[in-house]
C-alpha cells in the first residue's frame, strides 16, 4: 500500500502513472495517480519522487528507463529535422545531427549477449 496523502492508500501494484501537477495546483494537490482500470487520475498531496520512494521504484533501474525514455525522445526529434536545418546547425553551430543519432541509437541497443557456444566452452575444461 502506498500513501498518497490526507489518509489515500492505494496498492502499488494498480498504480500505472503519476503525473505532478504544475497548473492549477491548489492546497494538498501536487499529483495526479493514474489508477489501473479508472478514467480519472486521483489527486495526491505527496509529490511524485515521494510516492515513487514509496513504490520502491527511485533506485538505480528507474533512473535507468527514465534516461533511455528521454534518449529515445531526443532521438525522435533528431530524426524530424529537416535537411535544412540540420546543415545550419552542421554550419553554424558545427553540431552533428547525423553523428549524434547514431550515438544515441548505439545508446539505445540491446547489451549484445555472449554467443551461447561460448558460454559453453567455460565449463568443458
Amino acid at each position: 500500500m502506498v500513501f498518497l496523502g490526507y489518509g489515500k492508500y492505494w496498492r502499488s501494484d494498480r498504480i500505472i502513472g503519476l503525473t505532478p501537477i504544475e497548473q492549477g495546483r491548489g492546497p494538498g494537490q501536487r499529483t495526479n495517480v493514474f489508477i489501473e482500470g479508472q478514467a480519472e487520475p486521483i489527486v495526491a498531496s505527496r509529490t511524485e519522487q515521494a510516492i515513487l520512494e514509496d513504490m520502491g521504484a527511485s533506485d538505480d533501474s528507474f533512473q535507468q528507463e527514465a534516461l533511455r525514455q528521454a534518449t529515445r525522445e531526443l532521438l525522435e526529434a533528431f530524426h524530424e529535422f529537416s535537411p535544412v536545418l540540420r546543415r545550419a546547425l552542421q554550419n553554424e553551430h558545427h553540431f552533428d545531427v547525423e553523428k549524434w543519432e547514431g550515438r544515441l541509437g548505439t545508446l539505445l541497443r540491446p547489451a549484445e549477449h555472449p554467443d551461447s557456444a561460448a558460454q559453453d566452452d567455460l565449463f568443458d575444461r
